[in-house]
Formats: C-alpha cells, structure tokens, sequence
C-alpha cells in the first residue's frame, strides 16, 4: 500500500482507497445502487456528511434516508431551508435554533409579528424553490471570532456561540463541542453562498435530496424555552423519505385529532378543566370517574396479587424532607411556591419517594422483610410551565401509581426481571401490546461510585434481556443520579407514548441512612428502586381515550349497556332486565326519555357504549331482546339469559369490543 492510500473498514469488510477519498465516494464502492438512499455517512461511529474527507483506520458505515438518524438528518437539512426561506421573505427574521425533532422539525424567528397562514403558504412555496435548486450543503470549521464576526447580525447564535458546547439537545445541533462550524448553502452551478447558518451538521449533501415536506403550524416559543427571555415564533413542520410515506403520516394525524382527549373529554362527558381551579388541574366527572375507579381498582388487585403492601401519604410536607432528599436543590424550578403555616415552611409534593422512604425507616427493618414494595396512588404537584401544558397527558397536578420497593444487592437482579414482567402483564391488561424498552446508562457527570452504576446498569440489562422486549442502549442518558429503564408503548395508531420507569435510585437511601440487618448481623444499606407503571393516572387515562377513541372495552367503559325500548311501554321489561345486570356487577341504564328509538340508538352509538339490548312486544312475549353491538351489527331473538352470559363474559375476559 502507498503512501498516498489509506486502509478503512467500509460496511464491515476492510478496503484501500485513495488519500482524499471521502466518506460518500468510499460507499459507492459498495456497487451500482447501494447509494441510491444513502444521504450520509457514520464515521467511527458517528454521522457525518458525505463529503467528509477519511482517515486511516476510518470504520465507515451508510446511514439510509429511512433509518432513525437518516431521517433526522433529512429534517434538521430542512429545517435549514426553511430558515432561508424565512430569511428570504423576511430579511429582518432573527434565527433562533432549528433542531429535528420526532416526525419532523422546527425553527424559532425573532419577527416583528407573528406568522400567519398566508406566511406559511409563501414560505412553503419558496421552499420549493430552493429544494429545486440543488443548493449544496458545505461544512466550514470556523474560530470563535470568525464566527462571531459572520453571524454578528445573529444576536442568538452569538449567544450560543458562547454556551461553547450546550448540554441542551436541541441547542446542541446548532454548537457540537469546542469545534465551531458553519454550513453554507451553495449555488449548484456558480458555487456562491445563498445562505449560511451555525450547526455542527451533518446534513444531506443537496436540497434537491428532501423528497417530501410540509409545514404545519405556528406558534410562540420562549427563547431557550424560559419565560425569562424573548418569545420567538415557532414554525414546525415534517419531512420523510417519499411522499407516501408522508401522506401516511398526515392520515394518522388526521386520525390523532379525531382521537384527541381533550375532545373527547368533552364529548363523552368524562373530565374537564375549569378555568376557575387553573391550568393543568382537572377534574373528573362521574362517567370519567367510573373508568378511573375501574383502572385503580384492577391496579390494586393486580399489585396485591405481586405482594405490594398499600401506603398512603400527605400532600405537602415541611422542607427540610426535600433537602435531605435533595429535591429541593435538583427540582426546585419544577416545584410549586411554599406556603408559610406557623412560621415553618410546607411545599405541595412533587415526589412520593421522600415519604416511603420514612416509612421504611419508620423501624428497623431485616433482610426477612426484604424485598419490601410499598405501593400508592400519590397525587403530586408539579409546576409544568405554561406552555407545555396539555390536558391530561402534560398536567400540573395528577396522581402517580408510584412504587418503591427496597431490596438486598443479592435480590435486585429477580427483582427488576419479576418487576418489567408485571409492569408489561399489567399494561398488556389494558389492551396494549406492542412494547419498547430504553436502557438510559451512567452520564458524563453523575454522583456515586462507579462500581454501584456498574451493578445498577447490569441488573437493568439483565431484566430487559429476561423480558424478551426489543430494546436500545441510550448511553449516558440516565440521570445523574440513577440508571433507568423506559418502557414505551404503541398505540392504536402507531404512536409512540414514554410510560413506565424502572429506576435503580443509588442515592436517596444513603442519603436517609436506610438499612437493614442482614443474616450475619451487620447493618446494610439497601437497594431502592422507583416504579411508576402508568406514569400518572391522568396521563394513562388520556393515552387510552386515544388509543380506544374513546370506545372503551366492556370493562372499562363507563355504561356498558344501555337498555332501548320501541316505546313507552316496554320501558318495565328492560328495567327488570337493567336490575338483573346490575346486580352481576353491570353498569346498564334504559332510555326512557322521549326521543324515538332511532335516536336512542344514535345517541348511544355516540356515547360508544359497548352494548344495546332493544325490546318490543316480540320480545317481552320471548323473554329475549335485540341485541346490538357498537358497530352496528345485530342479533334478534336473543334470551335475555344467553345476553347476560355474553356481557358477563366480555367484561370478566376484558374482551376488546
């Protein structure tokens, strides 16, 4: 090999190329086509563009415009020309950042007003323009001061330029490490800048490669999302691989707001939000109420099942319990004000762990009593910013299945594994079946002692493997604190919905001076892990309303039949038939209102109960019903017996009606 060739590992197998060889020529010596898709490259492990000159030893690999990084990359390269384009109509717009984000992206403008529909329309239409163009993306390295002096009209970018490396995702895509860089976007035929922006990249080597885009909304953003600073304004859009591929996306959003809770909320008279008790604190009616009582119900009988024992604690607590806790100083912005009662200072909870942790400590406790799984249904408070208020999925106060189960280090590895186990058997129970994990691991800064992360994160990993669940690796995004595990969950439509938490806590017991004494007599400190299977009561209650669009499963629903009589005269025999569901359990109610049957039928229909029984002259004299199911779909004739059976078995098998 000469001097002027370099030895790399291209898709696995090693090559020699040519000094200067770029990571986008290296792939297309993979063969005719193999590049047709490919819009960037991971070099060492890493994206990169495609002109990115090679190393020796370099291991390079091709990232798809279909893949998770793939698409990201697409977005944030569109996210680029739509800040031209802002920049083009509106020459005084000042940039703010413009990261990608899931399913698409966004760009904060300072502006003189906000954007309008038109705005966007125009926007989009030059858009276009540039897609078609051709304009090339080229990475510059730049010092502090070159940058600076490019970007002077930028009074945000300058502002990045000196967080020098943000720990803030979204920032970050615009400023990576100690390394300035610039991308340029450059005419095709005369290579002379068009437009340029700070970001560390990579992006998509020409704008013609965005296939399918579209622009959303508008809206207004606080600068690095603080109430403190300016509010931007916020344009976000979507990108995808093809344009089928992002009509199917458009249809399912369509499908989303069919399916929004807080629509629905109202709709079927489940929970509402009463501006007199504020923002992000709702309030369940009485049918909303009846599906929540079921959800905890069930919860309880499952958890006293696994061997939980139940706790319950106080809303509010003296500070000095999140000083030693440490909430006070890690989540204080996250808090609600405190309230001064007889010269000592109480805080609305946040967190239900401080508590559990005062009762394990209540006495003393034995490794006989270990693994002990305290569990409750903790209503916390936490004071969510404004603009990240949404119904019951992101409110300010709600209620936590919360557990906390206190082990030996020799028990924390079955314990995690018996754990995932019962979290995915319980969320399974309530219709959803497809499953993802994420193994978040030890960050850059973190406290305690590597040799506890060690054991923490192995035992974690070990629980996903036993579970069977696809999982990923998130590297170094634990808390700084604790290793953690997330389970997500799909949908009916295909979203992806963060719901439970296994957290293996390595501070809060030393922190408390927790122990136990172990078989030799020793004291021990023990193990803590943090479990919130739901998440929240109100956030699981708002993912089902959507999943289910709001037509519950029998068992779930909050009226599971509804009795409809052809007339007046028929209402006795279906009370007779309401009285014997009722007494199995059912929750049934008869329309004896004065609407005519077909409309009973209509309003039943919209009120998504599982389950009609309709009765005439026909059937009081056969002591049977018509029995009508939410789709539509009707059987005449049936014994009023054989339609109990039915019911009662949907409802015992929490059947998907």
């Amino acid at each position: 090999m000469s001097t002027q060739q370099l030895r790399i590992t291209l898709a696995g197998s090693e090559h020699v190329v040519e000094a200067g060889t770029t990571a986008g020529a290296a792939l297309e010596a993979l063969g005719p086509g193999s590049g047709a898709t490919v819009i960037a490259a991971r070099v060492n492990g890493e994206p990169r563009d495609l002109a990115r000159t090679l190393a020796e030893g370099d291991v390079v690999e091709p990232i798809d415009i279909a893949s998770d990084t793939g698409r990201a990359i697409l977005r944030h390269s569109t996210a680029h020309v739509m800040a031209q384009a802002v920049q083009d109509l509106f020459p005084h717009a000042k940039l703010g950042i413009g990261p990608p984000v899931e399913n698409g992206f966004y760009y904060d403008f300072d502006v003189e007003r906000p954007f309008a529909p038109d705005d966007l329309k125009a926007i989009e239409a030059r858009m276009r323009q540039i897609v078609k163009q051709g304009q090339r993306f080229s990475r510059r390295v730049v010092s502090d001061s070159e940058a600076r002096a490019e970007l002077a009209a930028e009074p945000y970018k300058l502002e990045l330029i000196g967080l020098k490396g943000p720990s803030d995702a979204e920032e970050a895509v615009e400023v990576g490490g100690a390394e300035l860089t610039i991308y340029d976007n450059l005419d095709p035929a005369s290579g002379e800048l068009c437009w340029k922006d700070l970001c560390r990249g990579p992006h998509i080597p020409t704008t013609r490669q965005i296939p399918a885009f579209r622009l959303m909304r508008s809206g207004g953003a606080y600068w690095r999302g603080s109430e403190k600073n300016p509010q931007l304004q916020r344009i976000y859009g979507t990108a995808w691989e093809s344009r089928d591929r992002q009509d199917e996306y458009v249809r399912m959003l369509e499908e989303a707001e069919k399916r929004d809770h807080r629509k629905l909320g109202a709709e079927l008279d489940l929970f509402s939000f009463p501006v007199e008790i504020g923002s992000g604190l709702p309030v369940f009616h009485p049918k909303g109420g009846i599906i929540r009582r079921v959800m905890e119900d069930y919860s309880r009988r499952r958890h006293e099942e696994a061997g939980y024992e139940f706790v319950n604690t106080p809303h509010l607590t003296k500070e000095d319990l999140f000083i030693t806790s440490g909430h006070l100083e890690w989540y204080k912005d996250g808090m609600f004000p405190p309230m001064e009662l007889d010269g000592v200072t109480y805080y609305p909870k946040p967190m239900n762990c401080p508590m559990h942790i005062l009762i394990y400590a209540s006495r003393g406790r034995s490794y006989r009593e270990l693994p002990l799984r305290l569990f409750e249904f903790g209503t916390v408070y936490r004071y969510e910013k404004s603009g990240v208020v949404h119904g019951l999925t992101r409110a300010r106060g709600f209620t936590q299945d919360d557990s906390h189960i206190f082990c030996t280090p020799e028990q924390l590895q079955d314990e995690l594994a018996s754990l995932l186990t019962f979290v995915v058997g319980l969320l399974r129970d309530f219709g959803l079946t497809e499953f993802e994990a994420e193994l978040s691991t030890r960050p850059d800064k973190y406290v305690g002692e590597l040799e506890e992360w060690a054991v923490a994160e192995a035992a974690l990993k070990h629980a996903i493997d036993r579970s069977g669940l696809p999982y990923v690796i998130a590297e170094g995004d634990g808390a700084f604190y604790a290793p953690k595990i997330d389970v997500h969950v799909r949908d009916a439509i295909g979203r992806r919905w963060q719901l439970s938490t296994l957290q293996v806590d390595l501070q809060e017991p030393g922190r408390f001076g927790i122990e136990y004494q172990a078989a030799d007599g020793s004291r021990k400190r023990p193990y803590m892990i943090h479990r919130a299977l739901f998440g929240s009561i109100e956030r699981f209650f708002g993912i089902l309303v959507e999943h289910y669009a709001g037509a519950f499963p029998p068992w779930l629903a909050p009226v599971q039949v509804v009795g409809i009589p052809i007339s007046d005269a028929h209402v006795p025999y279906l009370e007779k038939v309401a009285a014997g569901l009722r007494e199995q359990g059912i929750r049934v109610e008869v329309d004896a209102s004065d609407d005519r049957m077909q409309k009973k039928i209509r309003n039943a229909q919209r009120q998504k109960v599982p389950y009609m029984l309709i009765a005439g002259d026909d059937d009081v004299n056969a002591e049977a019903v018509s029995f009508r199911y939410r789709d539509g779909s009707q059987k005449n004739g049936v014994p009023v017996d054989e339609a109990i059976r039915e019911i009662l078995t949907a409802v015992r098998d929490r059947v998907q009606v």
